[in-house]
């Protein structure tokens, strides 16, 4: 087994963690903030806008199972990537559209992954997606873990 860790931001954390938890490889996700400059930030410094941490999912996979280019296709199939700080009703920096790569391929594989994605006429809009080398991911308090399956929802996309 090759396990490697990816990390997406995508608006809230509790779709996207869902979203990722239904993939074939993946064998493990946590929601958390990762990309800003306080140490060890809760979820209310994260929500003032004022931290630069964005909402992601983290996630361990068997790169035998499911490869990073999949994982892309999931991230981009599930969000708007047009929209800056914002996904739906949620309004933010926290909200941004993000890739956080863990080495220079997973760097390279996103750059293709957007380039394509923006040369495929897809979107009428630029694709503003950040990619960026992953900081310290800080895990979000448990009650954020998992959230829409302890609840029995699938989703909480309208």
């Amino acid at each position: 087994m090759a396990i490697e860790k990816a990390a997406f931001g995508a608006g809230c954390f509790w779709g996207v963690e869902a979203t990722f938890q239904q993939v074939e490889g993946v064998l493990s996700t946590a929601v958390g903030y990762l990309g800003g400059k306080l140490k060890e930030p809760s979820y209310e410094d994260v929500c003032t806008g004022t931290t630069g941490h964005a909402e992601v999912v983290f996630i361990e996979y068997d790169q035998d199972k499911v490869t990073y280019d999949e994982l892309l296709a999931v991230f981009w199939a599930n969000h708007n990537p047009t929209t800056l700080n914002r996904q739906g009703a949620d309004i933010g920096t926290q909200y941004r559209s993000a890739i956080f790569f863990y080495n220079e391929k997973q760097h390279e594989t996103a750059l293709q992954s957007r380039e394509r994605l923006a040369r495929s006429g897809r979107f009428q809009k630029e694709i503003v997606t950040e990619i960026t080398a992953a900081s310290t991911f800080y895990r979000a308090e448990e009650y954020h873990q998992k959230y829409l399956e302890k609840r029995g929802l699938k989703s909480c996309h309208i």
